[in-house]
């Protein structure tokens, strides 16, 4: 029995090609790792470098850090060293790496130690990984060294092996993208070796480095997680290749994560383990955040934005929603993308507290999450000590003057129903406080209305409920009425606060939405890059209260309109180059007072934006900034696509156009011409007699005409083409239009018998008389083409609710009626036509009528013949009498 056959599937072995394809135009990256500092990494690059150089590989070095050990310094010997750029900062000079002297060298490989290394301020980026990510943008293959500590996802964890906060990370994504990672391992005791010997730090340092980081313990758990993603990243590269191979095996596919997290500092370690647990699944990962239902105080709003910061940097996508339950928010988005594995947090709330909330976010989701896997991460003590979770409570942000207009308002009602209290009862007045409680949820906060409720169950128990001015209640079914009256009061004006905050959410997604698609709709009804430019500028100064230039690329680069330093161009072409935005609030150049976006299209950048603001974006004004970027970048694209569309059509046009000129030439142009020629050869020849000698003058009259004639059509055509065609009309009569048309056409019209039909009371037409003079020639001599001598041709002229009617009628053979379409196109010619002529001569009579607005239409006669009929919009002047 033979195996099956497993066909690839289409969908993606094209998404591979595509990556291939856009790896082959990127360098590549080898990142050379190990467990900490002193295990020997920058030594083996630089051994590995010698060995291709000697194989011709030409090799530069970009940064390196020997920390003056001898044997380090003896291997950077055979290689060119890139001087490093100076740089002030805080009157100090430093030197930090020159990325656009490398690429001016563009070098095979670069040697750049220290791939977590911060810049100095001041630097083109903030940190070394993006200066070598541009590095690689630009074709040039990296060698670089990376401890295990400074992975994101893993920081935190070292953080808790050794004590050491660290501060330099790296995003997981590039190290999961590295073309190639060698491990550079040593034992623990030959680490400590090293040490002791002085060949990582000097004397005086080594001492303190072992009694603090460098301790057995710590390097062993250190080394064991080296070693563990080491071992992950080839599990993972195996499966890569299994998968691209198309090879049958027990291979799990199609797992998906997703990570819901808070607006709380666990959220970071939450985020970093469920990446690690991703990579080692060899899962897609998703972070989701659910919108509480009241506003985040200015802290926890912070919190969130770096919470969202950190899944960027771990390579984590993002997304935001909305939704009362938090755990059917979780669930649906988790049905919706085909989770696979939930990860969320565990509760840290104390035994009381999580007795008297069973109902909490993690039992539910147990419970209600079907077959999707649930993982719960717990925090350590100390984390736990930190940050205590609080049974939810209303967020209370409204502003002073909110709660006294309550507190007002709660007082000048009662002061109005306490003198009618005996009439209306006290049992009706808590209904009227309780409706006032209701109203003023429409326009204040949950204080503002707990102070409404609070209150208004004190006056009417103090006031109203019998006995009086006393606190103490006599009935027992008023008791039951006023705790009643507070809990409704306060649960009417919550969940009012509540849906009012909702309904605002909802509101400004849809004020965004319809923004979006005002902006859409605005790109897509005006032309040209100037009214998209001035479109698009509006629009941001708008909705996001922003003034902006952009500039848009010309021959290959930036075409800048408006006034900028030279710094700030350059930064703009680097955007432009790079497809990264850059400038303030960014981590690249981010001295300048601009900030620049590229606006990009699917086949590169069209353009940068460049804008001037303090503010940093929230993620919801972030996603609605970008999606307004992409409509407006997509608008260019549009426009550039359809400028090299109209390139194209004129190009195709000139190629077809010389063609026929070509055709032309060696048919309408060489028989005049050679007629021309032959006959003054024989002229000058001086054998003839006069008859012959006037015959030959009349050929030479005749090829005179017609290669005037053709020149005539050819700069006729040429005017349409180029839109140069503006008629200047004045008042004509028609019957000086004709005449004149007879004396160009006497000789072709001869054969023919001409019925010219102009009613007497035709009225003066306001017309362009040399257009339309070239429009009836051009017709009457297509007519004595296509008709049999001595039959009737036929010109017609009628003047009828403000419409100018041409026609010629004649009795040849008509049109085919698959020829109706394209009798007025450019260079047709008819299937049965006469040798000679261009086609140019009914395209014109069109670019001439269409020229005054007219309309010109082909019809076959009932009894043979052809009826071309023209209509033009004119003015008529009718005269009374004519002269």
């Amino acid at each position: 029995m033979t195996e099956p056959h497993y066909r690839p599937d289409p969908d993606s072995l094209l998404a591979s090609l595509k990556a291939e394809e856009e790896k082959s135009r990127k360098g590549s990256l080898k990142i050379f790792f190990g467990m900490c500092a002193g295990v020997g990494k920058t030594y083996t690059m630089l051994e590995t470098a010698q060995a291709e150089k000697r194989k011709g590989f030409d090799i530069i070095i970009g940064y390196i850090e020997t920390h003056k050990r001898s044997e380090t310094e003896e291997l950077t010997k055979p290689f060119e060293i890139i001087p490093r750029k100076e740089l002030a900062y805080k009157s100090v000079i430093l030197k930090e790496m020159d990325i656009d002297a490398i690429i001016a060298r563009k070098p095979y490989i670069a040697i750049v130690d220290e791939l977590a290394h911060t810049n100095v301020p001041g630097s083109r980026h903030d940190k070394r990984m993006q200066d070598i990510l541009e590095l690689l943008d630009n074709g040039i293959n990296v060698y670089t060294t990376l401890n295990v500590q400074h992975l994101e996802s893993r920081s935190e964890l070292v953080s808790q092996i050794t004590g050491i906060t660290v501060r330099e990370t790296v995003p997981d994504e590039i190290f999961e993208k590295a073309d190639e990672v060698e491990l550079i391992d040593l034992t623990p005791a030959e680490l400590l070796q090293r040490l002791a010997e002085g060949k990582v730090y000097s004397a005086d340092k080594t001492l303190q480095a072992t009694s603090n980081f460098f301790k057995i313990s710590n390097i062993t758990a250190l080394r064991e997680l080296a070693l563990r993603i080491v071992a992950d990243r080839v599990d993972k590269q195996l499966h890569d290749i299994v998968q691209d191979k198309q090879i049958k095996g027990p291979w799990k596919t199609g797992q998906h994560v997703l990570v819901a997290i808070g607006w709380g500092p666990f959220s970071g370690r939450l985020l970093r383990w469920a990446k690690m647990l991703s990579y080692s699944m060899g899962a897609t990962i998703q972070a989701v955040f659910v919108e509480p239902a009241g506003k985040l105080p200015r802290s926890s709003e912070d919190q969130l934005n770096r919470n969202i910061s950190l899944a960027k940097k771990l390579g984590i996508k993002f997304s935001i929603i909305s939704n009362l339950d938090r755990v059917k928010g979780i669930l649906n988005f988790a049905q919706k993308e085909n989770i696979t594995h939930i990860i969320v947090g565990k509760p840290r709330t104390g035994k009381l507290i999580s007795l008297l909330n069973p109902g909490n976010l993690v039992n539910r989701l147990i419970r209600e999450s079907g077959n999707i896997d649930v993982f719960i991460l717990g925090a350590d003590k100390n984390v736990r000590d930190k940050v205590k979770e609080r049974i939810p409570i209303p967020s209370f942000t409204s502003r002073l003057s909110d709660y006294a207009i309550s507190v007002i308002f709660v007082m000048f009602i009662s002061l109005i129903l306490y003198p009618l209290r005996d009439v209306i009862g006290y049992q009706t007045v808590s209904l009227v406080l309780l409706f006032l409680v209701s109203i003023l949820a429409l326009f204040f906060g949950i204080g503002p209305i707990l102070v409404a409720a609070s209150l208004s169950a004190i006056v009417w128990d103090y006031f109203f409920i019998p006995p009086q001015f006393t606190f103490h209640i006599s009935k027992p079914l008023d008791v039951m009425m006023l705790t009643m009256f507070f809990i409704i009061a306060l649960l009417n004006g919550i969940l009012t606060a509540r849906t009012r905050r909702q309904e605002k959410k909802i509101r400004v997604r849809e004020e965004r939405t319809q923004a979006l698609y005002q902006l859409t709709k605005d790109l897509n009804s005006v032309s040209g890059y100037e009214d998209a430019k001035k479109t698009a500028e509006s629009y941001i100064r708008k909705y996001f209260n922003l003034s902006c230039h952009i500039f848009l690329k010309g021959a290959g680069q930036l075409d800048f309109t408006e006034n900028l330093t030279v710094n700030d161009r350059s930064i703009a072409e680097w955007v432009f180059k790079n497809s990264q935005k850059a400038g303030k609030n960014t981590d690249t150049l981010p001295s300048s007072r601009y900030t620049f976006y590229p606006l990009a299209g699917t086949s590169g950048s069209m353009g940068v934006l460049v804008t001037e603001h303090q503010k940093i974006f929230t993620f919801g004004e972030e996603q609605f900034w970008e999606n307004s970027l992409s409509q407006i970048s997509a608008k260019f694209e549009r426009e550039f696509y359809r400028d090299a569309a109209r390139k194209s059509y004129v190009v195709n046009e000139s190629e077809k156009l010389y063609k026929t000129l070509f055709n032309s030439i060696s048919h309408e142009l060489r028989i005049p011409v050679t007629t021309i020629m032959a006959a003054s050869e024989n002229l000058l020849s001086d054998k003839f007699d006069e008859e012959t000698r006037t015959k030959l003058y009349g050929e030479i009259s005749t090829a005179s005409v017609r290669l005037n004639r053709l020149i005539d059509n050819l700069l006729n055509m040429s005017r349409l083409e180029t839109g140069r065609i503006s008629p200047k009309p004045d008042w004509c009569d028609v019957n000086d239009l004709v005449n004149s048309v007879q004396d160009s056409l006497r000789d072709e019209l001869k054969p023919f018998n001409l019925s010219v039909v102009i009613p007497s009371e035709m009225p003066l037409v306001y017309l362009d008389f040399g257009l339309m003079e070239h429009v009836i020639h051009n017709l009457l001599l297509n007519a004595t083409q296509h008709a049999p001598e001595g039959s009737q041709i036929r010109l017609k002229f009628f003047y009828d609710n403000g419409l100018l009617n041409i026609q010629v009628m004649d009795r040849g053979k008509g049109f085919e009626e698959s020829e109706l379409p394209s009798v007025f196109n450019k260079f047709y010619r008819g299937k049965d036509a006469a040798s000679g002529g261009t086609g140019l001569g009914l395209s014109i009579v069109r670019g001439f009528v269409e020229a005054h607005g007219g309309t010109v239409r082909a019809e076959n006669r009932e009894n043979g013949g052809a009826r071309i009929s023209v209509r033009i919009p004119c003015k008529a002047s009718f005269i009374p009498e004519r002269m």
